[in-house]
């Protein structure tokens, strides 16, 4: 593994990691409340733009990164959608 993947690998990881506590915690308390739909749309967006980018340049620690962060955005935003009309109330 080269350096340059290496620290990609790390900010990766750190970066993706960084999402499980909201998403335990949203999966917990089942309230995304607190959470904008429009900035969590265009996040989630953004992460599977990057994803993209990962697989045309094939840049493994952009691709695994981006796909694990996916993940665990699509899981908040499916309980945010999903939860939409108990929170308006």
């Amino acid at each position: 593994m080269t350096l340059p993947d290496f620290v990609g690998m790390v900010a990766g990881a750190l970066t993706t990691l960084a999402f499980l506590p909201q998403v335990i915690k949203t999966w917990k308390t089942r309230s995304t409340r607190d959470i904008s739909l429009t900035m969590f749309l265009s996040f989630t967006l953004g992460v599977a733009l990057w994803l993209v980018y990962g697989l045309m340049m094939s840049a493994w620690p952009i691709i695994l990164a981006n796909l694990v962060t996916l993940a665990l955005a699509g899981i908040i935003l499916f309980l945010k959608l999903r939860h939409r009309k108990d929170e308006s109330l």
